[in-house]
């Protein structure tokens, strides 16, 4: 048994040696130097544009990155990017003070779907290695499994404790994969954005609400995003909604 838990230690070791990667590249260093310096120097707009070419491209990011942008977006009244960055932030970074900064923006600009509780801020704090966890999980039931037929091949027998328990881990690992269920949202990005009763221009007519409102994405249907705005199925256009990560 120690012999099969030192080879799963090892193909774990290998396993994050190959997919680890560096925050940035050589070019993308340089152009985040220089918005920082715009940055520091107010030149706001300038910075913002070499901070978003950064996150398009290289799809690569720091917590400090995110507020900045998320401060310049504040500044400019886009209160739709600034959520939006405070919440990729907050999910590599979950804290209080983050929370509290969208919830007080929410409030001052009477901005819905905010709210969040503590189960809430447990899972998103947890979601900071909830990737990383599950590989490593996956890998040592698949190493383990491989193991396991080589053995039985050579004609070894399992006893039926190892056998329960090797059934648990892999129904753990399915309990693990869905209990963390943040859930699809998105954040209206226009002005004048009309909610629908039905994915149709003719449908009811529910409310006309402005950019920054979050709403939960429950389903999609050709150009509509199905969604729930005040505890009821509406629909919105999906060019009005930006969806989060």
């Amino acid at each position: 048994m120690q012999n099969l838990w030192f080879k799963i230690s090892v193909f774990s070791a290998v396993f994050l040696f190959l997919f680890f990667k560096p925050a940035y590249s050589q070019e993308h260093k340089s152009a985040y130097a220089k918005a920082d310096s715009l940055f520091s120097q107010q030149h706001y707009t300038e910075a913002l544009t070499l901070y978003e070419q950064i996150l398009t491209e290289e799809e690569q990011y720091s917590p400090r990155m995110l507020l900045k942008m998320a401060y310049i977006k504040e500044g400019l009244r886009d209160y739709t990017g600034a959520m939006y960055y405070l919440h990729l932030f907050y999910t590599k970074q979950p804290s209080r003070s983050v929370l509290k900064k969208m919830e007080e923006l929410a409030q001052t600009h009477r901005l819905s779907g905010y709210e969040y509780n503590d189960l809430q801020f447990f899972k998103t704090q947890f979601s900071k290695y909830y990737m990383r966890i599950l590989e490593l999980m996956l890998l040592a039931a698949v190493v383990t499994t491989t193991v396991m037929v080589v053995s039985w091949r050579k004609g070894h027998k399992f006893t039926n404790q190892f056998k329960t328990g090797f059934v648990l881990y892999l129904l753990f690992i399915l309990y693990y994969i869905n209990f963390l269920n943040l859930g699809r949202g998105g954040i209206i990005k226009n002005d004048q954005v009309a909610i629908m009763s039905a994915p149709s221009a003719g449908a009811n007519w529910l409310a006309t609400v402005s950019q920054g409102h979050k709403v939960p994405i429950t389903g999609e249907q050709d150009i509509w995003y199905e969604i729930k705005w005040k505890g009821e199925k509406a629909y919105i256009r999906k060019n009005n909604l930006l969806q989060l990560p």
